[in-house]
C-alpha cells in the first residue's frame, strides 16, 4: 500500500479489524519511511450481473441507473441517500439471489417500484410514470387509485 503522505510503498499493519457487519476489514498502517498513520478499507469487490432487455438484448448490470432513477424520483421529497442506498442494495440483493443467469430488467424495475411505494408515494408516482410509460391523466387517476385503496385499510364490520 502506498502512503498517501510521502507515497513510499513500505508500511505495516497495526490493527486490523472487521467492520460493516463483516462486508469489509479496516487496517490502520504506519509508513516505515515517513512514520505517519492512514487507515485502508478492504472490501470484496461485487459480482457483477446481466440483465435482459424488453427487445432481449443482454447488457451488464449498472448500479448507478437504478440509483439515478431513484434520485430523479425523489427530487425535493424527504428521502435520504441511506434510503436510496438501501434501496438499491436491496435489490441488488433480490436479483442476485436469483442464480446465476441474467435478470429481466421488468423485474428490476417491478422492485423498484415496490420500494418507492413504500418509500414515498410521490416519488412512487413520479417512476411509475415513466416506467410504466403513462400516456393519459387516466393512467395517473388509475395508478393514484390503487395506491389510495392499498393504503386505507379495510373497514371492519362489528357483529
Amino acid at each position: 500500500m502506498r502512503c498517501p503522505y510521502c507515497r513510499a510503498d513500505q508500511d505495516r499493519v497495526i490493527d486490523s479489524r472487521t467492520a460493516e457487519d463483516g462486508a469489509a476489514t479496516r487496517r490502520r498502517r504506519e509508513c516505515e519511511a515517513c512514520g505517519q498513520r492512514f487507515t485502508t478499507w478492504e472490501r470484496a469487490e461485487p459480482v457483477g450481473f446481466t440483465l435482459i432487455k424488453r427487445s432481449g438484448e443482454e447488457v451488464p448490470y449498472d448500479r448507478n441507473k437504478i440509483s439515478g432513477g431513484l434520485r430523479k424520483a425523489c427530487v425535493n421529497r424527504p428521502v435520504t441517500d441511506e434510503d436510496i442506498e438501501r434501496v438499491v442494495d436491496e435489490i441488488e440483493e433480490i436479483a442476485r439471489g436469483q442464480g446465476t443467469g441474467p435478470v429481466s430488467t421488468q423485474a428490476i424495475g417491478l422492485a423498484v417500484l415496490d420500494r418507492l411505494r413504500e418509500l414515498n408515494e410521490v416519488a412512487y408516482l413520479r417512476f411509475a410514470s415513466v416506467y410504466l410509460d403513462f400516456q393519459e391523466v387516466s393512467d395517473f387517476e388509475r395508478e393514484l387509485g390503487n395506491l389510495l385503496r392499498k393504503a386505507t385499510p379495510p373497514k371492519r364490520v362489528l357483529s
